[in-house]
């Protein structure tokens, strides 16, 4: 990704960051990158991380670490876009660049339901500005005993599938009326594909690459 042509001059946005590490890749190459996450103690840390990396972002790179709650209405109302709220809130300029994000990006988000639902309510509000957006989310099933379906389940992972309709759906559905559609249409990518700079790394089969972007016939 951090030397990818195809993310030269983007302007991009990492949701639930932790350490930022993704975002900092990207400002290698990218124009603009946010850095998001929520909690002070999780963005201080982000931004530690960011002055530590300088060095290595692209010339004219501006990259901002802000918060960024899922379960928050967006865009933040005006009262709470100063740097008055916080040196983490939001300016009114950074909104309106935010709207130009063509590149969403996130790892690791999806355990639990309610925090699926939290992440696809404001990915849907993020994407409404460019319906162009695209997503890529990186995720790892996580296996535990359920005394619900008395089995090992991979929490949130059926939950997840449920906000998306694939390609292949999409082809097979052609008669349901858009109210019945998900908003979202995603695309799993080959990991074979891939390069893994990580030595002595096993992905297994419950690592997985999806492509996500909004679902023009639910909108319509």
């Amino acid at each position: 990704m951090s030397t990818s042509s195809d993310f030269e001059k983007v302007v991009a946005l990492e949701l639930g960051a932790g350490t930022g590490l993704v975002g900092i890749l990207l400002a290698r190459v990218a124009k603009t990158v946010f850095i998001t996450d929520h909690g002070d103690e999780v963005l201080e840390n982000c931004e530690k991380n960011v002055d530590l990396n300088a060095e290595i972002f692209h010339g004219k790179a501006s990259i901002h670490v802000r918060e960024l709650d899922w379960k928050d209405s967006w865009p933040p109302q005006e009262e709470n876009t100063s740097p008055s709220k916080g040196r983490y809130s939001w300016t009114q300029s950074e909104i309106e660049e935010l709207k130009k994000a063509s590149l969403l990006l996130a790892a690791d988000v999806i355990y639990s339901d309610d925090l699926t639902d939290a992440f696809f309510s404001i990915l849907k509000k993020l994407m409404l500005d460019n319906p162009e957006k695209v997503l890529y989310l990186a995720m790892e099933k996580r296996y535990n005993f359920s005394l619900d379906d008395l089995d090992v389940v991979a929490n949130g992972y059926s939950h997840f599938r449920s906000y998306l309709i694939t390609e292949q759906d999409d082809a097979g559905c052609k008669q349901l009326d858009s109210a019945s559609e998900p908003f979202f249409v995603g695309e799993q990518i080959d990991l074979r594909y891939i390069p893994c700079y990580v030595r002595n790394y096993n992905r297994g089969n419950d690592v997985e690459l999806w492509k996500i972007k909004l679902n023009h016939k639910a909108l319509s």
